[in-house]
């Protein structure tokens, strides 16, 4: 650990990387590599007996080690911080899945107290920036916005970190179209959910700027003016952001396309040039823009040139959407529902158990 310590001070990253994944790689108990056919031919004609037995291997989520203790999960830190700045973004994404399952594991045994685990979390979730970030081509914003919307997680930014609370939106924004299209029979459930999610994380969190703001008027005030005006002071402020300003156009495109979804909404017939206001864009820009994004995107729209306007066709949600959306939550309602009686049969069997006791004194 010492040596691995000096050579990332000296900045030989990868050098530091393989002392600690061979330091790691003393503790853990991998399985055993499964026999190929010939081996077990060879087996079976010798009459060798084979072992049936389950191996008795580590967790995979953390490199397969069978425990976990505070020495340990500063090596995982160590590891991780290593792929890091050596820039291997799939190794660092299951270096960063192998800190998470340890912070996990020790608050299960009772290695680590609350407020300690919460303070781990608060700085997980700002390493997981580098990583998901310049991962996000490879599904890296999926999985940032998986674990800010982890109730755990989701505790420590309102708690301790809620300026990230600007990377949960833009990432949403950025990913809502990827998740909808994978979605099945293209429902619109799943970029919904994922809007509910990120507005009850803002209402909890006391935090405010542009892109924040922008997805706030949008969402929650319905005030497109404001939205416009928020949307142009967003540029300037991806610009400047070390994580965001590699996604800046794309970035100005979503947002464009989410004034749009949500102007559609109310309206069933939009002026070109007054939504061309609310896009920051002049007519003609507008009107191209749209063109191309119901091409592209399957709308239920057409556009009137006379009139210059949007004509929008009527969506209804289907009845399977309906039902998918309302149950989605069901068994995990279900299953603490059940642990919360449990534990009120609990404590009244407890509470009938003490009674006894002082009756019989």
């Amino acid at each position: 650990r010492k040596t691995a310590k000096f050579h990332f001070e000296c900045g030989a990253y990868q050098k530091a990387r393989d002392i600690l994944e061979n330091y790691i790689s003393l503790f853990a108990k991998p399985p055993a590599p499964s026999n190929t056919e010939e081996d077990e031919m060879e087996d079976y004609k010798t009459n060798k007996p084979q072992n049936n037995e389950k191996e008795d291997i580590g967790n995979p989520n953390i490199y397969y080690l069978k425990s976990v203790d505070s020495n340990l999960l500063q090596v995982l830190w160590g590891r991780l911080a290593c792929e890091i700045l050596v820039e291997g973004w799939e190794a660092a994404s299951v270096a960063l899945d192998a800190v998470k399952a340890a912070l996990e594991i020790m608050v299960s045994t009772g290695q680590m107290s609350a407020l300690d685990a919460l303070s781990e979390r608060t700085w997980l979730l700002h390493w997981s920036l580098f990583v998901y970030w310049n991962n996000s081509a490879k599904g890296g914003l999926e999985q940032l916005v998986e674990l800010f919307h982890t109730e755990r997680y989701k505790q420590a930014i309102t708690t301790n970190a809620p300026h990230l609370l600007r990377y949960l939106t833009a990432a949403v924004l950025l990913c809502k179209r990827r998740i909808t299209k994978k979605a099945a029979a293209g429902s619109n459930a799943e970029a919904r959910r994922l809007m509910k999610n990120l507005t009850n994380v803002m209402q909890d969190c006391d935090y405010s700027d542009p892109i924040v703001e922008f997805v706030n008027c949008l969402c929650v005030k319905f005030d497109f003016e404001s939205a416009q005006t928020k949307l142009q002071e967003c540029e300037k402020v991806l610009d400047a952001d070390f994580f965001l300003c590699k996604q800046t156009g794309l970035f100005m495109e979503e947002a464009r396309v989410f004034v749009f979804e949500n102007y559609c909404r109310i309206h069933n017939k939009i002026d070109l040039a007054a939504l061309g206001k609310k896009l920051a864009m002049d007519e003609n820009e507008a009107e191209r823009w749209i063109v191309d994004l119901i091409r592209n995107a399957d709308l239920d729209a057409k556009i009137d040139s006379e009139e210059g306007c949007v004509v929008m066709g009527g969506t209804v949600q289907s009845v399977y959407e309906q039902v998918m959306e309302r149950t989605r939550d069901l068994n995990v309602r279900s299953a603490t529902m059940a642990q919360n009686l449990d534990t009120l049969l609990n404590n009244a069997r407890k509470e009938k158990a003490k009674k006894e006791r002082e009756s019989m004194e």
